[in-house]
């Protein structure tokens, strides 16, 4: 399996940068072309309970960048992080057998690494200064709406506007715009209705608009 840590490239398709978001008026926040079409892994799966071992593989090499992500969300360590997302894909490689299909496959992926990142945080806790302490770095590494500003003062002015953010509205934006979520599997992983996060991702995306315009002036 191959190492988790070249996160920074740009270029991921299906992502709306999110400084084409915040230009958008808010009646048209819940249209944007983030599309939410039917899971593309279903078909790996059906590949693997088949018997198909190289599907696994394909599904791999296609989430352990974002699966990297969301457990360094986490954690704070590179090293700790690409440890504990090898266990998320030992377990998921355990368990995709019985996977039931009720959320999409990267929903479910990224369950795993928060109930992993979270058990080696318990079985860590006093060599992990700061429970659930959050790299900002590691929050905003990849996405195309961070590669597509110019510059690194203006990187870190958008980093620091989403800091800002209340932890819900923070979380929904995260999941929606840099891991390219479906409202519905954002929903699960916030642990709130759909409705509930397309509210926060409107409010967030507001927000945001009132933050960086204010650093403007």
């Amino acid at each position: 399996m191959e190492p988790y840590r070249a996160i920074n490239q740009s270029g991921k398709g299906g992502v709306r940068p999110i400084v084409d978001i915040i230009s958008l008026r808010p009646t048209a926040l819940l249209a944007t072309a983030m599309t939410e079409t039917m899971d593309p892994d279903r078909e790996l799966v059906e590949r693997f309970r088949a018997g198909d071992r190289s599907a696994f593989d394909v599904l791999v090499r296609s989430h352990q960048k974002g699966v990297w992500r969301m457990v360094r969300r986490y954690i704070k360590s590179d090293a700790d992080a690409a440890d504990v997302t090898q266990q998320v894909f030992v377990r998921a490689f355990k368990g995709l057998v019985t996977f039931r299909g009720a959320s999409s496959v990267k929903s479910w992926l990224f369950r795993i690494a928060i109930n992993c990142s979270l058990s080696w945080i318990r079985d860590h806790r006093r060599e992990q200064p700061g429970e659930l302490a959050v790299d900002d770095n590691a929050l905003t590494e990849e996405p195309r709406g961070i590669a597509n500003i110019s510059g690194d003062q203006e990187g870190d002015r958008l980093r620091a506007a989403i800091a800002q953010l209340p932890p819900q509205q923070k979380l929904v934006l995260e999941l929606r715009v840099f891991d390219d979520l479906a409202f519905k599997d954002v929903a699960e992983l916030a642990e709130c209705s759909e409705n509930t996060a397309k509210v926060n991702f409107h409010y967030a995306v507001k927000r945001l608009r009132v933050i960086l315009g204010s650093t403007r002036e």
